[in-house]
């Protein structure tokens, strides 16, 4: 059934629009409606769902302004993705959502920005053991380690523990100038920013003097158990079978694991051993596990990684090729039909 309505346009409303519109268009697109901009009003037309939807998205950007919530136009356009493509989904369900993952002086809102993003954070809190595979730039690490932070500030756990196996992607440790922890720290700066980027540094640092947040390699965990944490293994991938198999079994009672990777950037000296791989293929189906697999689509990093990892799969799968073969999967010449 088709219907029409018109929105009355205030200044406040016109960031919901995006730049060059693109918030509109993205509507119009995957709601199947139409949004006409006129002088004092926005008519809509189309089926009545998909007007009755976009009526709802303008009415939560409303109230969200009033109370002093502005999203930047990357993250309500991300947010707009998620709400447009599942109708249960409201713009203003996952913003307050997000605020109550944030209480606790958390600086950031804890907000997926895609819906394998949205699942993965489900699955954080809904499991106890969850592995985040996928491309860089997805957002796997920060996510969970916002979400360590904000279950410590709600007092869920006692500590964070954060860990990286500290493999050598071309470089020598060994000479690497510095004390043993000087040459390690570098390969745990990305869990340090991320720490930096969700609360004020002073508080992090306080944190890890008194050791309520440990940032550490993953060969410090053997023989540990971690009773009331949340314990992140960041670039998993880099894991020998044995390393995973002692990490996982370092979880004690009322922990939580992230565990995160991707199994195109293996550093190991033979990628067929990562224990990333190995426990995809052992423990998928096991109960309390939650295997989330994020895709180039998930990509929250500049435009230009995800268009970097579509070319760099797309040259992968070219050189899988047999000799001789095209791109047609025909014999001759790369990519010439004969």
């Amino acid at each position: 059934m088709m219907t029409t309505q018109t929105l009355e346009i205030t200044p406040n409303l016109e960031p919901l629009f995006g730049t060059r519109d693109e918030n509109l268009k993205l509507m119009e697109r995957e709601l199947q409606v139409r949004i006409d901009l006129r002088t004092d009003a926005v008519h809509l037309s189309g089926p009545e769902e998909g007007v009755r939807r976009v009526v709802g998205i303008f009415a939560d950007f409303e109230h969200l302004r009033q109370r002093g919530v502005h999203p930047h136009n990357g993250e309500l356009h991300a947010l707009l993705k998620l709400v447009v493509c599942d109708p249960t989904v409201t713009l203003r369900s996952l913003v307050e959502t997000g605020k109550q993952r944030s209480t606790g002086g958390v600086k950031r809102i804890v907000q997926p920005r895609s819906i394998n993003q949205r699942c993965y954070v489900e699955a954080i809190e809904q499991n106890d053991m969850t592995f985040g595979v996928g491309p860089a730039g997805t957002g796997k690490t920060y996510l969970a380690v916002a979400m360590a932070a904000a279950a410590l500030l709600a007092k869920k756990v006692s500590r964070i523990v954060l860990v990286r196996p500290a493999v050598e992607a071309g470089e020598r440790l060994g000479f690497l100038p510095g004390s043993l922890q000087e040459k390690i720290d570098p390969y745990l700066r990305p869990l340090y920013d991320a720490l930096y980027d969700l609360l004020e540094p002073e508080r992090v640092d306080k944190m890890i003097e008194k050791n309520i947040i440990e940032v550490a390699p993953l060969a410090f965990m053997r023989g540990r158990t971690l009773n009331d944490a949340f314990i992140i293994m960041d670039e998993a991938q880099n894991t020998t079978s044995e390393q995973m198999k002692m990490f996982l079994t370092r979880m004690g009672n009322n922990s939580k694991v992230v565990v995160t990777g991707d199994v195109t950037q293996i550093d190991l000296p033979n990628p067929r051993r990562s224990g990333l791989v190995e426990a995809i293929s052992i423990l998928s189906g096991t109960d309390g596990i939650k295997f989330i697999h994020f895709e180039d689509g998930d990509v929250v990093r500049h435009h230009l990684v995800q268009r970097i990892i579509r070319a760099y799969d797309h040259f992968g799968r070219a050189e899988q090729m047999p000799l001789g073969m095209g791109e047609s999967g025909k014999e001759g010449q790369p990519g010439k039909p004969q």
